[in-house]
């Protein structure tokens, strides 16, 4: 009986097996980085929620502070002193969270740049704080929802950052929702005293979105060139704030002045540790997105808290807003989510290439 030779087809077979191999490996790849995303995703996600939820009571807390009236007429005006308690009681926090749950290795980051950070960063709250004793608290916050602006401009002048025109266009939105937010009628008692529009209070709002944004420039900074990792970051910011606010109220003589409020109305201490602990609980999650996710993205998801701290002022503190104010609103946040939406399309975008 005769036998046919079995002929196999070297060249066939390699080259499928290499197909094979090749489209295993491209599935796995793509699979790893679907992961991933759905991981960095779900980071995001929690770092957002802790981020509203610690900073809504913490909204609160602040207006509740320097808002109300404490005896017959007296005033919280010690900025300086509840800015330093709070940056104090950061700093200790981040400490003990690098110790324990945030061990992050050695930190080669230079302090010029967390002295630079912590100098501007505590800049922006005092003037902040101060803003509140000229204008109501959704005023601030509206104001204060300008932030992406100056992060995007001196990302790019220092930080060297890049943006596509669909961020201006929506930057550009955010202006004009604040500009119908915080543009003030002008009656004839106004035209006849000079009023300017620009009072003390939106002055301090300018003052405290430029160092805002000088913050997060020296964050891009930092991201580049360190790797600077979120507990670091937090906890070497929060000690040159700390360090160069204690000279300040010791200089400004603000420590003598507030030992005496706090003698005549110790139950300021109890909302000034709750004040600190939502900001340090808060600025964990702050931290985890700047480093993880750039200061951009930080600054979109701490103005979109502002809104629920809008809102949570007009229920539980009886500010009224102008249907004109109620639309600037709208757009302001209208902008912020569609910049979300179009970031996310874009970095999707990318990885799949």
């Amino acid at each position: 009986m005769k036998t046919e030779p079995v002929v196999i087809a070297v060249d066939d077979f390699s080259r499928a097996g290499a197909n094979k191999l090749f489209d295993d490996t491209a599935l796995y790849l793509n699979s790893a980085a679907s992961e991933g995303r759905m991981a960095s995703n779900k980071k995001l996600f929690i770092c957002a929620v802790g981020i509203l939820v610690c900073f809504f009571y913490f909204g609160i807390l602040q207006e509740k502070i320097t808002r109300s009236t404490y005896g017959k007429s007296d005033k919280f005006t010690f900025t300086s002193m509840l800015v330093f308690v709070q940056c104090l009681i950061n700093t200790i926090f981040a400490k003990i969270m690098l110790h324990t749950l945030m061990k992050q290795g050695q930190d080669s980051t230079r302090h010029l740049y967390y002295f630079c950070c912590g100098f501007s960063y505590l800049g922006a709250m005092v003037a902040s704080n101060m803003a509140l004793q000229h204008v109501n608290y959704p005023t601030q916050v509206v104001g204060k929802a300008c932030k992406p602006i100056p992060v995007m401009i001196l990302g790019v002048l220092i930080g060297h950052k890049r943006y596509p025109l669909s961020k201006y266009m929506f930057v550009l939105m955010i202006v004009v929702g604040v500009c119908l937010f915080m543009y003030k009628e002008r009656p004839a008692a106004a035209v006849a005293t000079k009023e300017t529009l620009l009072g003390m209070g939106e002055i301090l709002l300018l003052i405290s979105l430029m160092l805002d944004g000088f913050t997060g420039a020296i964050q891009d900074r930092m991201r580049a060139e360190h790797q600077s990792k979120s507990g670091h970051m937090m906890y070497n910011t929060n000690l040159y704030s700390t360090l160069i606010l204690a000279i300040v109220v010791l200089v400004s003589g603000e420590i003598w002045g507030f030992l005496v409020f706090m003698e005549k109305y110790p139950y300021i201490l109890y909302d000034m540790f709750l004040f600190s602990i939502m900001s340090a609980l808060g600025q964990v999650f702050i931290y985890l997105v700047v480093s993880d996710f750039g200061p951009l993205m930080c600054s979109i998801i701490t103005t979109l808290r502002k809104f629920f701290n809008v809102l949570g002022s007009v229920l539980f503190f009886g500010n009224v807003l102008l249907p004109r104010q109620w639309a600037g609103t709208a757009l302001v946040f209208t902008g912020l989510v569609l910049d979300g939406v179009y970031e996310k399309k874009g970095k999707k975008k990318a990885a799949d290439k």
